[in-house]
């Protein structure tokens, strides 16, 4: 007979040397890492890449109002604004720098002389400064954009962040467009910065081009690479373009990074960047990942309506998490389940997340099982030999409105069972 101990010990030691994909959902890539849970910091950045989409503009009363609402969210960072852009975003950024105590403000600059200086002026207030600086890292931006050379490009990352490293001690670097950039090219540049002082490295997946995979592999090779990594936080700054912004920055967690740049709703530029919604519930709700925010989850419903009217820009109905189809229910056969027990379609408490019930949606998909739940919500009570009257009474209803209403279905009830109701 097999020991079991021995059994269980050989697992272990397979579990967590796996390379990737070889043990699917069960993959840590690093085999010495601490499987305790560990903190990962989430920087909203809703009030600068959020804002710059389209017409959803703020002025400074409401980055504030936003704002405030970030730090009863519970955020490590919030990203409050580009302060040379203009006067308004200076204003803001001060404004909010003067209004949070537990989080750190963040302030967005090229990496310009000018903008850094601007940045460092509107953190004066911030208790706890953080200046964010850097510049394109591909070869399509370095020489179609920038139109340099990587040797300058690399040059004007160091100064940069050793200029912001004269105004605060808290400097991230972002090599924009990193997710296209050669990893060979990125390592260096990374490690340069971190020598010039960087205490964050910010790795984007600017256009929102990378594989979860490739992704993923991109942040562990900078963790295998690059000298001085361990003692900076390696950040994920991923775009939607191709839909998968929050997986590429959860397998940038699961390879070494402890941040994640996101926004309320996935607000952003083009498609949007990682939704915070998203991140912070799939971390909370795989437990075997061993990642923790400090994110009040019932907080989120709350604060996406809070951004959406703000901002006057809508939220999708079948968005995860906050949308208002996230708990809603209209096919008769998962009613029937939810009616049952919540968890045969629901692997997320509404409660949780700020939303008080899950919807049962009276449509012509609706079977009676659900029917009958609504009419009891409403304290009537129809005798077992009027229910398949009334339920065929109601398929003509919903067949006809094709949204059936509390007051639809009283006017339906009292039709039909009058005198009775």
């Amino acid at each position: 007979m097999v020991n079991s101990d021995i059994v269980i010990c050989l697992f272990f030691d397979f579990y967590i040397a796996q390379p990737a994909g070889k043990f699917p959902g069960r993959f840590y890539s690093n085999p010495t890492q601490n499987i305790m849970d560990q903190k990962v910091n989430i920087f909203d950045t809703t009030l600068r890449d959020g804002e710059q989409v389209p017409g959803c503009g703020l002025n400074k009363k409401e980055k504030v109002i936003i704002a405030k609402a970030l730090e009863k969210l519970g955020v490590d960072v919030i990203e409050a604004g580009f302060p040379i852009s203009s006067p308004g975003d200076f204003e803001s950024v001060t404004a909010i720098a003067d209004s949070v105590s537990d989080p750190t403000v963040c302030a967005l600059s090229r990496a310009v002389e000018k903008d850094i200086e601007c940045a460092a002026e509107a953190l004066t207030k911030a208790k706890k400064p953080r200046i964010h600086t850097g510049l394109g890292t591909s070869d399509q931006h370095i020489f179609t954009k920038l139109r340099s050379t990587r040797e300058k490009v690399l040059e004007r990352g160091v100064a940069a962040v050793k200029l912001a490293k004269k105004y605060v001690e808290d400097v991230e670097f972002y090599a924009e467009d990193a997710g296209r950039t050669d990893n060979e090219y990125l390592a260096t540049i990374i490690e340069a910065v971190i020598a010039a002082g960087a205490t964050v490295v910010n790795i984007p997946d600017t256009t929102g081009y990378c594989l979860p995979e490739e992704y993923g592999q991109k942040i562990k090779y900078l963790v295998d690479n690059v000298k001085g990594i361990d003692r900076v936080t390696i950040s994920t700054h991923c775009h939607n373009d191709l839909g998968l912004a929050t997986a590429n920055s959860i397998a940038g967690v699961q390879n070494g990074a402890r941040q994640i740049e996101c926004t309320i709703n996935g607000c952003g530029e083009r498609a949007g960047n990682t939704s915070l919604e998203e991140v912070v519930m799939i971390m909370r709700k795989h437990r075997w990942l061993p990642f923790t925010t400090g994110i009040q989850t019932r907080q989120l419903f709350p604060i996406s309506r809070l951004v959406s009217e703000t901002m006057g820009m809508p939220v999708q109905p079948n968005k995860a998490i906050v949308g208002a189809n996230a708990f809603a229910h209209s096919s008769g056969i998962h009613q029937d389940g939810v009616i049952k027990n919540r968890e045969n379609y629901e692997i997320i408490d509404p409660h949780e997340v700020g939303v008080d019930e899950s919807s049962i949606v009276l449509t012509a998909r609706s079977g009676r099982a659900a029917l009958n739940f609504r009419i009891e919500k409403l304290g009537v009570e129809i005798p077992d030999s009027e229910k398949d009257a009334v339920y065929a009474k109601f398929l003509e209803l919903a067949d006809r409105i094709k949204l059936v209403q509390d007051d639809d279905l009283k006017e339906l009830l009292q039709t039909h069972l009058q005198p009775s109701i």
